[in-house]
């Protein structure tokens, strides 16, 4: 059995997102059955609905930034009931049984996480299909509380700009007199500077090029390096504890090595392929400090962070739109023309 919803979708490769009716499941006893009140844009539904990646599912209905209210339960559901806030995020299965889920990091999956969209489920094969919907049916394992309080449209974004950050700075163990500093001033960059701060370190926003102070100092910075400034980049040299490089496409990271401390860790977040020049080792080994990877998070690591952020006040930064501008975003995003991300109030699906 499925059910009739209706979404915005991508028929075809790099083709416009438009209005359609797709089947979903008929909810399983685990399931909860979610409207979606909104979604975030992420930059990755883009690259999804142009293939950039390879693998594509069509017709394909993007969204992993998913806030919503419980419609309905199954009978075998235990944490939730209809009327509670709701959030999806990049996944809404995994094995369950490999060591990296029993650990809770789901999205290091052994045999694979089912994300939210673009995906097919793993009991009956059916495409999976992300938020730009009225609905959303999610087994009641990946489905996430929302504190109450929590602005619903900012906390859309944490679902993935969010944790993917988070996950990076509770692994590297950040706290209170942390020497943070996050490169690159977009969706991640912004929610980096907001949580760091949050959680006590000392923040610094390494950019490229002046006229982002005001911003990063209302964002959470303490402090700000331009790094094509060798002056300034000098003048960092052997600060930092963790360094999250959050920029989306292939750069050299060889300039902030020298600005890592003793022990220091860079986490590349971007999914960034092939990295030319080369990383120079000699910083590496006589300071015993570390490149490495983050990915989003797993579900025990992000209701963590829903729960901080709700204790704390932090949200997106967000401009919410109409799913019939959706288009249009899509353009600005590659422009870089928001601040920080955009949410959709998917009340606009109706009218």
């Amino acid at each position: 059995m499925t059910i009739k919803v209706q979404s915005y979708a991508a028929p075809a490769v790099k083709s416009k997102l438009s209005p359609l009716q797709v089947e979903r499941r008929d909810p399983r006893p685990d399931d909860v059955v979610i409207e979606v009140l909104y979604c975030g844009i992420c930059h990755s539904d883009l690259h999804q609905v142009n293939d950039d990646w390879g693998g594509s599912i069509y017709p394909m209905v993007p969204g992993h930034e998913v806030i919503g209210r419980v419609l309905s339960v199954g009978p075998a559901v235990k944490r939730f009931k209809v009327g509670d806030q709701v959030g999806v995020g990049c996944m809404v299965d995994s094995c369950r049984d490999c060591g990296a889920c029993k650990k809770g990091l789901e999205q290091y999956c052994e045999n694979k996480s089912t994300l939210t969209y673009n995906d097919r489920d793993r009991r009956d094969k059916m495409p999976t299909y992300g938020g730009y919907s009225e609905k959303i049916i999610v087994t009641e394992a990946f489905v996430l509380k929302i504190p109450d309080g929590l602005d619903l449209k900012g906390a859309a974004p944490l679902l993935c700009a969010g944790i993917t950050l988070w996950s990076p700075l509770r692994h590297w163990k950040v706290a209170k007199g942390s020497q943070v500093a996050i490169v690159g001033l977009g969706g991640l960059g912004h929610m980096g500077l907001k949580l760091a701060k949050a959680m006590g370190a000392e923040v610094t926003l390494f950019s490229r090029s002046p006229g982002k102070e005001a911003d990063a100092r209302r964002l959470g910075a303490q402090h700000i390096v331009i790094s094509t400034d060798q002056k300034q980049m000098d003048a960092v040299k052997g600060r930092f504890d963790l360094i999250i490089d959050t920029v989306p496409y292939a750069h050299d990271m060889n300039p902030y090595l020298a600005t890592l401390a003793l022990n220091g860790s860079l986490v590349v977040v971007g999914y960034l392929g092939n990295v030319e020049p080369s990383l120079n080792t000699v910083p590496l080994i006589l300071g015993r400090k570390a490149v490495a990877g983050s990915v989003i998070g797993g579900i025990p690591e992000t209701q963590e962070m829903l729960d901080f952020c709700g204790k704390h006040g932090v949200v997106s930064d967000v401009e919410v739109i109409k799913i019939q501008d959706v288009n249009e975003a899509y353009k600005r995003m590659l422009k870089s023309d928001v601040k920080y991300r955009f949410v959709i109030d998917m009340a606009s699906l109706k009218g």
